[in-house]
């Protein structure tokens, strides 16, 4: 049976008229070997009678491996690469309000949902309709003066060169630091697994409603990192050294140079593929090294 036809009920009408023009829409990361995934991803395409097309992104890879299209309606977004291509993927997805299915180049990463290796099944699964839309809040950025910004992972504010950046933190309208030092993370639920979680900062478990901000090398004075819940506001007042500073949105350097950013966390701004099998963070983290047991412990285990 046709897949918009098992979809009918959950989708409604106008939802099954956009999956009968769905397309694939690639994002690839710049430099990792995806020949064999592009290959599947053609055959099956071919088999499906549905069309392929590169989409643009910020800052993307310039290779170019399909013809250029513009993301539309009914398109499904798949990512080949890593985890930083699907934050691309994401960003791009967004405005049009479509989904991306995360595929690893590479190791399984927080956000693909397969293996190249598994791509025909997943894309079958999608297909069929057996998978679910994994819904991720993101920070919404709000500079004094530039126009706003949003990020899935964290925006840091971090110093340029060998100066010190001085920055004051608010949370709803109370203040909680004056820092002197590296910078400030503030990070996603998801975010708080990368960047942040490197410098210290607390893990979010998945489902957790809430922001870390997480200060980076403080030189002197004491706050720990700080998790705010979702409905706050943050506000970060900058007071840059004569070298400067930068503001940077998922790990990219923006052209943002404000000194005042109000944050909060917008629920549900991009949608992930998920498949029922799809490992949890906490136990991707385990898998990759990111989270490992006592020495003892281990010790103990190889013993018994």
């Amino acid at each position: 049976m046709p897949w918009p036809c098992l979809r009918q009920a959950r989708l409604g009408l106008r939802a099954v008229k956009e999956a009968i023009r769905m397309r694939l829409a690639l994002v690839v990361h710049p430099s990792r070997r995806v020949t064999t995934p592009l290959e599947t991803l053609e055959r099956w395409a071919r088999t499906h009678d549905i069309g392929i097309v590169q989409i643009p992104t910020d800052g993307g890879s310039t290779r170019e491996l399909a013809k250029r299209g513009e993301l539309q309606e009914g398109d499904l977004v798949i990512t080949l690469g890593g985890d930083g291509t699907v934050l691309s993927g994401l960003r791009a997805a967004a405005p049009v309000g479509v989904p991306v299915l995360g595929v690893a180049c590479g190791s399984l990463g927080a956000l693909t949902a397969t293996h190249a290796d598994r791509l025909e099944q997943a894309l079958e699964r999608f297909r069929s309709g057996d998978w679910s839309a994994h819904r991720l809040p993101a920070l919404a950025i709000h500079p004094s003066e530039s126009s706003d910004a949003w990020a899935v992972n964290d925006l840091v504010i971090v110093r340029r060169g060998a100066g010190q950046v001085v920055l004051n933190l608010y949370v709803d309208g109370e203040l909680y630091v004056r820092l002197a030092g590296d910078g400030l993370i503030i990070a996603t639920p998801l975010g708080s697994s990368a960047y942040s979680m490197a410098a210290g900062g607390p893990l979010l478990a998945p489902g957790t409603a809430g922001v870390v901000c997480t200060p980076l090398a403080m030189h002197g004075g004491n706050a720990p990192p700080l998790i705010v819940p979702a409905g706050a506001e943050m506000r970060v007042e900058i007071h840059p050294s004569f070298v400067g500073f930068d503001a940077q949105i998922d790990g990219h350097t923006s052209p943002m140079q404000d000194l005042e950013y109000r944050i909060s966390l917008e629920p549900g701004k991009v949608t992930l593929v998920a498949f029922g099998d799809d490992q949890h963070m906490l136990a991707g983290l385990r898998q990759r090294g990111l989270i490992a047991d006592s020495p003892r412990v281990v010790a103990r285990d190889a013993r018994a």
